[in-house]
C-alpha cells in the first residue's frame, strides 16, 4: 500500500522535478578584492522570469545594483534561450565571511544553495567614478496652509524625478540608455514614502514605451536605492525603469511629462504624547519631457539591412588543413555593442572548391550599467571539394555602420585554410564530418516507430493507476470491516 502511494506521489511531482533542474542559482567568484563586487545569480532555462524572491543578505556585503544576461544558442534548428540575472554586493571590508545555505523562489518553484566562503581581499586597482546623468529639477509645489495656527509644519524636502537619455541625437539603429531616476536627499528619509508605486509604475511605463524602437529592457522586480552624490551631497537614488532602445526609424523619440505621487509626511510643531509625531500628505513630483532625434544613415546600397553598433570579430577554424570532401567547421562571432537581434548571418559567396551549410547560431547579450552588449556567433560547417588555399576573407564579411566614427565598415576574416588531396566528383557527401549527433546513427535502432506510441503509454499508464486505486481502496474497505 505504501509502495502503490510513494508511486502516485513520485508522478505527481516528476514534472515539478524536471522543472527546477531549469532554475539555478550561481554563486560568484572568491577570492575577490574589495574594490569589486561579488554576485548571486539566477539562471533560467527555455522560460520568462515571472517573480523571484529577495536575494539573501551576507554579512559584510551591502546590496547594490542588479543587472541580467542572456544567451540563445541554436543548434541543429533546436533553440535554448538562457537567462540569469544577478545581484551585486559591496564588500564593506576585507576578511573571510560565510555565506550560510539559502533558498529562493523562482517561478513558484524553491531553488536551493548551499552557500560557501568568501574571501575578501585588499584592493586590487583604483575605480573609475560614477559619471552622474543630467538631472532635471522640477518646480516645487506650494506648501498647504492650514486655518489658524497649524499643529504640523511641512518642511521642505531636496527630491527629484529625472528622466535621463545618454544621447539626443542617434542613427537609425543606434542604441542609446534611457532611465528614470527618482532621487532623495538622504535626510529627507523620513518625509517621504511611496504611494501606490504598483499602479503609478504601470502608468508611467506606459507613457515611456516606444513603437517605433526595438528594446533591451533591465530587470526591476525589485527597486534597492543606490547612494550617490548630487553637488558634494549625498542622496539616495531610486531607479525606477532602465533600457537601451534602437530606432528602428527615422521618427523622433517623445517622452511625455512623467509625474510621480509620493506620501510627504507633514512634522508636528510641538510633538508630545496626545498627538501623533507626523501627519500624511501628499506631493507630486515631475520629470520635464525629453526628445531624441533620429537621423538616416548615409547613402549606401545596403543602408536598410546593415546593422548598427560597435563591433569586431572573433573568428576559430576547427582544422587548419584539411583533406579533400573532409569537413571543418569555422566560427565567425561577432562582439561588441549594438543590437545583437539585428546581426543576420553572413551569407557565403558562391566559391567552386567550398560548399558552406546553414551556420549553427549563439546570441549573448549582457544588460550592466546602462549598457547592452555581447556577442552573436556564426558556425559554419564547410566541406571542401578543391585542393588549393583558401582565404575566408574571399568567402564571409559582414558590413556595418559604426556610430562612433559614422562610417560605414567591414568585418572581413584573417584566417586561410590548406585543402589537400585530389578532387574526387564522386565523393559521398557523407564523407562530410556532420559532428557526434551523426555519428551515433550506426549504433541506433533504425525501426518504425508509430507516432501515437506515447498516447498508447499514457493510455495504459492510466488504466494501471485506475486498476491500483481499485484495489488499494478495496483493500483498505476489507481492513475497515475486519
Amino acid at each position: 500500500m505504501r509502495f502503490i502511494i510513494l508511486t502516485i506521489v513520485f508522478l505527481l511531482l516528476l514534472p515539478g522535478m524536471l522543472l527546477a533542474q531549469q532554475i539555478s542559482i550561481e554563486l560568484g567568484k572568491s577570492p575577490l578584492p574589495i574594490n569589486q563586487y561579488y554576485t548571486i545569480g539566477i539562471r533560467l532555462q527555455d522560460q520568462q522570469l515571472k517573480e523571484y524572491s529577495p536575494f539573501p543578505e551576507i554579512e559584510g556585503f551591502k546590496k547594490s545594483s542588479k543587472y541580467s544576461s542572456t544567451e540563445t544558442i541554436i543548434t541543429g534548428g533546436t533553440t535554448t534561450k538562457i537567462l540569469t540575472v544577478y545581484q551585486n554586493y559591496a564588500p564593506l571590508q576585507e576578511g573571510e565571511f560565510v555565506l550560510k545555505p539559502f533558498s529562493m523562489k523562482v517561478n513558484g518553484q524553491m531553488v536551493q544553495s548551499e552557500g560557501t566562503t568568501i574571501v575578501v581581499r585588499p584592493m586590487a586597482a583604483a575605480t573609475p567614478g560614477t559619471n552622474l546623468p543630467d538631472l532635471v529639477t522640477p518646480g516645487e509645489e506650494p506648501e498647504a496652509v492650514l486655518d489658524g495656527q497649524p499643529e504640523f509644519i511641512e518642511k521642505d524636502d531636496y527630491a527629484f524625478l529625472t528622466l535621463y537619455t545618454s544621447k539626443n541625437e542617434v542613427y537609425v539603429g543606434e542604441g542609446f540608455t534611457v532611465a528614470l531616476y527618482f532621487y532623495l536627499a538622504a535626510e529627507d528619509q523620513q518625509l517621504l514614502e511611496f504611494y501606490d508605486f504598483a499602479n503609478q509604475i504601470t502608468g508611467i511605463l506606459r507613457q515611456i514605451k516606444q513603437p517605433n524602437v526595438w528594446e533591451e529592457s533591465f530587470d526591476f522586480s525589485e527597486i534597492t536605492p543606490e547612494n550617490v552624490l548630487v553637488n558634494d551631497k549625498p542622496y539616495l537614488r531610486f531607479k525606477l525603469y532602465e533600457a537601451v532602445l534602437y530606432p528602428i526609424n527615422q521618427e523622433p523619440i517623445f517622452f511625455p511629462q512623467l509625474s510621480l505621487r509620493m506620501l510627504k509626511y507633514k512634522v508636528a510643531k510641538q510633538p508630545n504624547l496626545l498627538n501623533a509625531e507626523r501627519q500624511e500628505g501628499y506631493k507630486t513630483y515631475f520629470a520635464r519631457p525629453r526628445e531624441v532625434k533620429v537621423k538616416q544613415l548615409p547613402p549606401h546600397p545596403l543602408r536598410d539591412v546593415v546593422p548598427v553598433g560597435t563591433y569586431s570579430l572573433n573568428e576559430q577554424l576547427s582544422r587548419r588543413s584539411v583533406e579533400v570532401n573532409r569537413s571543418f567547421s569555422y566560427l565567425f562571432q561577432v562582439v561588441g555593442e549594438g543590437n545583437m537581434a539585428a546581426i543576420m548571418p553572413p551569407v557565403p559567396n558562391a566559391s567552386p572548391g567550398l560548399e558552406f551549410y546553414p551556420p549553427d547560431m549563439r546570441q549573448d547579450v549582457t544588460r550592466r550599467a546602462g549598457r547592452a552588449s555581447g556577442s552573436k556567433s556564426f558556425t559554419y560547417t564547410v566541406l571542401p571539394r578543391s585542393p588549393g588555399q583558401y582565404k575566408l576573407q574571399d568567402a564571409l564579411q559582414l558590413i556595418y555602420f559604426d556610430p562612433v566614427t559614422a562610417r560605414y565598415d567591414t568585418l572581413r576574416p584573417s584566417l586561410a585554410v590548406t585543402i589537400t588531396g585530389t578532387r574526387d566528383t564522386d565523393a559521398l557527401v557523407l564523407s562530410r564530418d556532420l559532428g557526434p549527433f551523426y555519428k551515433i546513427i550506426e549504433n541506433e535502432d533504425n525501426s518504425l516507430v508509430s507516432l501515437h506510441q506515447f498516447d498508447e503509454i499514457r493510455r495504459y499508464t492510466n488504466i494501471i493507476l485506475v486498476v491500483l486505486l481499485a484495489v488499494s481502496g478495496f483493500v483498505f474497505i476489507k481492513r475497515r470491516k475486519l
